[in-house]
């Protein structure tokens, strides 16, 4: 059993401790050994270690600090350029220039991320997903000079810890997991999936501090609004049209 997997934490404060090559590059095998479709491998890794690009990364991740601390900064790119070069240095017509193929490069880059995490944190060091990524897509093509058919879908901060966050929660495996086909939700499921994480000191203190009814009005009203969500869909649209998916 992987321990690791069982202690994840995200970790947004990190010490100066440069990592050790041997080990990044060990760390970045492990992301290459991820499950790939066709055995592809339609993704790249920027590695940025460079403190002048790392502060223009910050100020595209809303100025997180953890960008900057962190001694390594990866962004997981969805990337069809790579193969497409390839199949007409070889005489093969390339048909990616579309939302299937961005998709297929996407869950690869994901895939070769979460490798790249679990090695991380079974070595001692931390990590933290930046969902920012995709709401700034578009600047970050431009920090880190992408070409057309490459996106970026996600990045990690990596380094060793300067904190010890406790365990975040997680829904009961009851509320996440189906036998056979999909079995829907009835309110008593709901209730009974969501009623330990409503109790949680933590959480009802943010419903206090935002005078609202409930947890869920936290997330639909505070932290994830729909108004935001059309906004970053349109602006993540315009980075994947631009990049030369989505003709």
């Amino acid at each position: 059993m992987n321990k690791a997997i069982f202690l994840h934490r995200s970790i947004r404060k990190y010490k100066s401790d440069p990592i050790p090559e041997d080990l990044l590059k060990n760390i970045l095998e492990a992301g290459s050994r991820a499950s790939t479709t066709g055995n592809m491998q339609v993704y790249s890794i920027i590695v940025t270690k460079d403190e002048d690009l790392k502060k223009q990364l910050w100020e595209c991740h809303f100025k997180q600090n953890m960008v900057l601390e962190a001694p390594v900064v990866l962004t997981f790119c969805a990337d069809f350029n790579r193969f497409s070069r390839w199949c007409r240095l070889r005489k093969a017509e390339p048909g990616y220039n579309n939302f299937l193929s961005f998709f297929t490069a996407a869950i690869d880059a994901l895939l070769a991320a979460q490798n790249v995490c679990i090695e991380a944190e079974e070595n001692g060091l931390g990590i933290c997903y930046l969902g920012t990524t995709t709401y700034m897509a578009n600047k970050i093509i431009d920090v880190l000079k992408l070409p057309q058919l490459v996106v970026p879908v996600t990045t990690v901060v990596l380094g060793y810890p300067d904190e010890q966050p406790g365990l975040t929660d997680r829904l009961p495996m009851a509320g996440i997991i189906h036998q056979n086909t999909y079995k829907d939700y009835t309110p008593h499921d709901i209730d009974m999936i969501y009623s330990l994480k409503e109790s949680m000191g933590i959480y009802q203190q943010f419903v206090d501090e935002h005078q609202l009814e409930s947890l869920a009005q936290v997330f639909t009203e505070k932290r994830y609004t729909k108004k935001d969500n059309e906004f970053f869909s349109e602006e993540f649209l315009k980075a994947i049209r631009r990049q030369g998916f989505l003709q």
